[in-house]
């Protein structure tokens, strides 16, 4: 009772740092690069400021200065020359992505993981994740699971460390560890975008990618933001197919979300932190609203909190950049 318990004597100076709960560092961080076989020079995004369209010719050269930052992992998002209706160029040995791979392998080596989302939005000409049945514009589930299959094998033979399934196909966990293992790439890990709802907040990642859809929505394959006890089953289902991590995307407005899903799996838990939620405090800066590097912390702090062992996010090198610069800020 006060005034023998003051809260305030343990928020002050070295003391606060001795009791500080929850620790942010580089080794949480994942950078996403979008890398780009239709261009020649560095473009920049114009809904995500600071974020940048890469040729293949610059990625060894990024993925190394996120490396140098003190940042242990990247992962890989492919705009192909051509797209069609099957997102053929999305499982090629020497389509984009898996030339990137290469190219960060040769130059980095065993220094820095490499993970490549798996889906074939950014692949096919009507930007939806799956087979388009054009009569009834359903996606088909079943027919396109061969090919994310087939996607993870081409990323594992170029070198990728680990491969990441985000299209919300059912079974497509299954689909793609069996399809590993039968290559012989049985070590190869499978990071889940287990639990991956129908936002709003994906709007500028889909100008980065060149991958909006040209019917409809992606809300009879990815999930419904209302629910909660869905997201644990869909968890459950991927860490039985195999997953050996998952992940809740978007990350801030689904914390209750990340925070179940950490409590009830104890299973490595990433979060992505998506473009929307950094296109947000990006403008809001700009805009003398929000003090950027203070709210870039205090979002990350809160999805480590809730229980994520990795963050994805945009803000990955401003936010090594600070940490090396403000150890214990």
């Amino acid at each position: 009772m006060f005034p023998q318990v003051r809260m305030r004597r343990i928020r002050s100076g070295k003391i606060r740092d001795l009791v500080r709960e929850t620790g942010l560092t580089t080794d949480d961080l994942i950078y996403p690069m979008f890398v780009d076989e239709t261009i020649d020079s560095t473009i920049g995004i114009s809904s995500m400021p600071g974020v940048y369209r890469l040729p293949l010719g610059s990625v060894a050269d990024d993925a190394k200065e996120a490396l140098d930052l003190g940042i242990p992992a990247v992962i890989l998002f492919g705009i192909p020359n051509n797209k069609d209706e099957m997102g053929t160029t999305a499982y090629g040995d020497n389509d984009v992505v898996q030339q990137a791979v290469r190219d960060i392998k040769n130059e980095l080596g065993k220094d820095i993981v490499v993970i490549t989302d798996v889906c074939l939005c950014e692949y096919t000409s009507h930007g939806h994740c799956g087979i388009v049945d054009y009569d009834t514009e359903k996606i088909l589930n079943d027919p396109t699971l061969p090919l994310l299959g087939k996607t993870a094998v081409s990323h594992a033979k170029a070198g990728a460390d680990i491969v990441a399934p985000s299209g919300m196909m059912d079974g497509m966990i299954g689909t793609i560890r069996s399809a590993l293992d039968n290559n012989n790439f049985d070590d190869i890990p499978i990071m889940s975008y287990a639990a991956k709802y129908s936002s709003a907040f994906y709007g500028p990642f889909r100008d980065a990618a060149e991958s909006g859809y040209s019917f409809g929505d992606r809300s009879s394959y990815q999930m419904d933001p209302a629910n909660s006890n869905e997201a644990m089953r869909e968890v459950a289902l991927d860490i039985q197919e195999g997953a050996d991590i998952i992940m809740v995307k978007p990350a801030i407005p689904y914390l209750d979300i990340l925070y179940r899903i950490k409590t009830e799996f104890e299973m490595p838990t990433a979060a992505y932190n998506v473009s929307g939620e950094y296109a947000m405090l990006k403008a809001a800066a700009q805009n003398g609203w929000l003090d950027e590097k203070a709210v870039m912390y205090e979002s990350l702090l809160s999805i480590k909190r809730a229980g994520a062992d990795m963050i994805l996010t945009y803000f990955a090198k401003d936010m090594a950049r600070m940490l090396g610069e403000c150890e214990g800020f």
